[in-house]
């Protein structure tokens, strides 16, 4: 396979983000008068956004009339801190500068809405050739349209591309896009067999081992 493009997902595949998001959590709780929640049961909850954090913090659902009010706080505190502690996975900058002196393109693409995504990539200084959000488009991952807007974008074919996540998710759009698929188990999912991934790494640098 020659690959010409690698697209990332972003929460748990190419930045760490999960004690921002378990640091907004229970600065809310800390708030309301509740105690804190471990953070290891909270980062696998990352990938499903403010409101899974909500329901666990809380023990809520949707139904509730606070539930409204206290997603948005969450978000509050988030976009306050959201470069607090969140940092690139080991590797990342290397795979990035060898993508450049190998001629590959790369982007993000990531069910996190547009503000958050950008804010993010503005305050720790990385600049994707394309950035497709959860809000970008009228659907989301697992559907497949945001990934193959990313390869338009970068005027790349889909059987030319790898998609890289941690979720299982990520898997499914990137099949239902043509793409082949890298799962990474050092993001917060729990791979296993059924995700029906075309390759596993251990860590992001043995991407480049598939180019």
């Amino acid at each position: 396979m020659t690959v010409k493009t690698i697209l990332f997902d972003l929460d748990g595949t190419f930045i760490d983000t999960a004690p921002d998001l378990a640091f907004a959590l229970n600065s809310i709780l800390d708030e309301y008068g509740l105690p804190s929640k471990p953070y290891e049961k909270i980062k696998p909850l990352v990938a499903n956004g403010g409101k899974a954090l909500i329901a666990y913090g809380f023990e809520i659902d949707e139904k509730d009339k606070s539930f409204q009010d206290k997603h948005q706080r969450i978000l509050e505190i988030y976009a306050e801190n959201i470069s607090r502690e969140s940092k690139l996975f080991p590797g990342i900058s290397l795979v990035i500068k060898e993508f450049k002196s190998r001629d590959i393109s790369w982007g993000i693409v990531t069910n996190k809405p547009e503000y958050y995504t950008h804010k993010l990539l503005k305050e720790i200084n990385i600049n994707p050739e394309v950035v497709i959000c959860g809000d970008t488009l009228e659907f989301n991952k697992p559907h497949p349209a945001p990934l193959l807007f990313a390869c338009d974008k970068l005027s790349s074919l889909p059987s030319k591309c790898l998609f890289v996540g941690d979720d299982i998710n990520d898997m499914i759009a990137g099949k239902r896009a043509g793409m082949k698929t890298v799962a990474v188990d050092y993001g917060y999912g729990k791979i296993n067999s059924e995700w029906n991934y075309d390759y596993r790494i251990q860590n992001v640098e043995e991407i480049l081992d598939l180019l």
